[in-house]
């Protein structure tokens, strides 16, 4: 005879992941943004959960919410609870695709770093299958179902190994060029930037200090679009050589003012804590390093 659980079937797992990263993030919003789901979503969830429970888990304020003495008390056990779970769910994954490596990084980073590497990659790995996954942010590693992460970085922390170190420098195609011999000239044409990088602000201040220049031109969300503008002789672009060197040693892009400069940033890869000690992981970042 087999006796059914109740309390299984009736534990609201949406709600309680819902209360979890409230708790640990601080808000209903910055929960809302890593499940992917909107604020009210979190806050209906985390309602329901308070109505079945019948204790408030929150105080609501204008400016936000806060723990209540109780919330306080279980939040750490419902982290380790999720983060128990998410380390099950990656042992899983790990025992159902041992061949399979799982990359995440920026979209800048996948598509013009790792991208154009990738068929090189998988066939030195082979029988490796490797997927790549952009994100804006490096995840959390606790809560991540990557293996290996390619991020930009001010310091290399430990576990991480760098790629690259990244220069600016401005480029645009050879016919472009020819009306640009000095950073003056750069007034005289359309500057094209991706808008999350201040990188046009950080070579005017290093090669024409005291000048003032602000680069005037399209900017992107996406840098593998500025670069594609660029390419179509929309402007000059402030490019990151490592992810425009393709272009240069084609001679599609130039660099009609030879000044560049370090980002002070540094391309880094590093396991994520679940994939420590897997070989397969392992081989695919001593690749990268190889390829870089």
């Amino acid at each position: 005879m087999f006796l059914d659980s109740p309390i299984r079937h009736t534990l609201q797992l949406n709600a309680l992941r819902a209360f979890e990263a409230s708790a640990r993030l601080g808000g209903f919003a910055r929960a809302a943004h890593e499940l992917k789901v909107t604020p009210g979503a979190i806050a209906a969830q985390v309602k329901a959960l308070e109505e079945e429970y019948g204790a408030a888990l929150f105080e609501r304020h204008a400016k936000g919410v806060r723990l209540t003495v109780l919330g306080e008390s279980i939040k750490e056990q419902f982290i380790e609870a999720f983060d128990a779970v998410e380390e099950a769910a990656r042992t899983l994954r790990r025992l159902s695709a041992p061949q399979r490596v799982h990359i995440v990084t920026s979209p800048a980073l996948a598509q013009l770093w790792i991208g154009p590497r990738l068929p090189r990659l998988t066939e030195m790995l082979a029988p490796i299958e490797i997927s790549v996954t952009a994100v804006d942010e490096p995840p959390n590693l606790k809560r991540s179902p990557f293996d290996l992460c390619l991020f930009y970085t001010e310091q290399l922390a430990r576990g991480q190994r760098m790629l690259a170190v990244e220069e600016l420098l401005p480029v645009c195609v050879p016919s472009l060029a020819a009306r640009i011999s000095h950073p003056q000239d750069l007034a005289d044409v359309r500057c094209i930037a991706d808008v999350g990088w201040n990188d046009w602000e950080i070579w005017t201040r290093s090669c024409m200090p005291g000048q003032k220049f602000v680069a005037r031109g399209p900017g992107f969300s996406l840098y593998s679009i500025a670069v594609q503008q660029a390419l179509l002789s929309a402007g000059v672009l402030i490019g990151r050589r490592s992810l425009i060197q393709r272009y240069l040693d084609s001679g599609e892009l130039v660099a009609p003012i030879d000044q560049s400069i370090a980002l002070g940033m540094v391309i880094a890869a590093w396991k994520l804590p679940g994939a420590k000690g897997n070989r397969v992981v392992e081989a695919v970042e001593e690749a990268l390093m190889q390829l870089a």
